[in-house]
């Protein structure tokens, strides 16, 4: 017997994820916790959350495409987006609103059927045109009071995850998907 969702949603902030079928990411401080760790070498590393991946995962067997846009780029991030199978990122862009345009051509969508989820000013350009604004806990003041859905986490944290699971509810989805994992 499959297992009853627990999860849940305030309903005028499902109507508003109805519909997105792309999600733009940013990376520091939204899929990791913002810090930044070098190595004696200089090397970059970063701390991704098994919460977050599996999300994206999720949003992608749902049909909904995840995005990343980021500022930086590095090899740690290349290989785990790999991993995880996003197909779609634009790596080292300062200007993120054109990337997301480019994007949202690409794949024939409006910003109407966009989510979009940063913790920075930098992240603005994208989550002010989408139809669905995330910021984790833990975003900047500006961003959170331009946000429709702040997270209960901070970024790093399963933020990304909470903006993914609210889009598999909203998609219909969530509870087909869980019940693959508890028959």
């Amino acid at each position: 017997m499959a297992m009853k969702p627990h999860i849940q949603f305030a309903p005028d902030l499902l109507l508003r994820a109805q519909g997105i079928q792309v999600a733009f990411f940013d990376v520091d401080g939204v899929l990791t916790d913002g810090g930044l760790l070098f190595s004696e070498s200089g090397e970059t590393l970063k701390r991704f959350n098994t919460l977050d991946g599996h999300g994206l995962k999720l949003l992608q067997k749902a049909g909904i495409t995840p995005v990343i846009i980021t500022g930086r780029d590095s090899q740690p991030l290349r290989l785990r987006l790999h991993a995880l199978g996003v197909e779609h990122a634009h790596f080292g862009t300062e200007d993120k609103r054109p990337a997301a345009e480019q994007t949202l051509k690409t794949l024939g969508l409006q910003w109407s059927q966009a989510a979009a989820m940063g913790d920075d000013w930098p992240d603005l350009p994208v989550m002010r045109p989408a139809a669905l604004a995330c910021a984790p806990a833990n975003a900047h003041v500006e961003v959170i009071g331009a946000a429709h859905y702040v997270t209960r986490v901070p970024g790093g944290h399963g933020a990304v995850r909470d903006v993914c699971d609210l889009l598999l509810v909203a998609s219909g989805r969530y509870a087909e998907l869980l019940g693959a994992y508890t028959q």
